[in-house]
């Protein structure tokens, strides 16, 4: 994968599902198929460190003090 290019999600996830289509039409030479499934694994990562970010991201809020917080839902919230 090409460090110089900064993935979003939506990009990473539409070339990882035009290298999932490719393969599984299975008229791919074997060198060539090793170097795309290659790619496909780069770009999987890209898509699993970004929704891993958001989900930190998301587990945290900002409390009435300003400070950063862990979420929490409490047994009364959740019913």
């Amino acid at each position: 994968m090409s460090k110089e290019k900064e993935w979003t999600f939506e990009e990473a996830l539409e070339q990882l599902e035009a290298i999932v289509e490719q393969l599984e039409e299975g008229d791919v030479p074997l060198e060539e198929a090793i170097a795309i499934y290659k790619k496909g694994m780069d770009l999987s990562r890209i898509c699993h460190s970004k929704l891993d970010a958001v989900q930190k991201e998301l587990a945290q809020i900002v409390n009435e003090d300003g400070e950063i917080t862990p979420f929490k839902i409490s047994e009364e919230e959740k019913e």
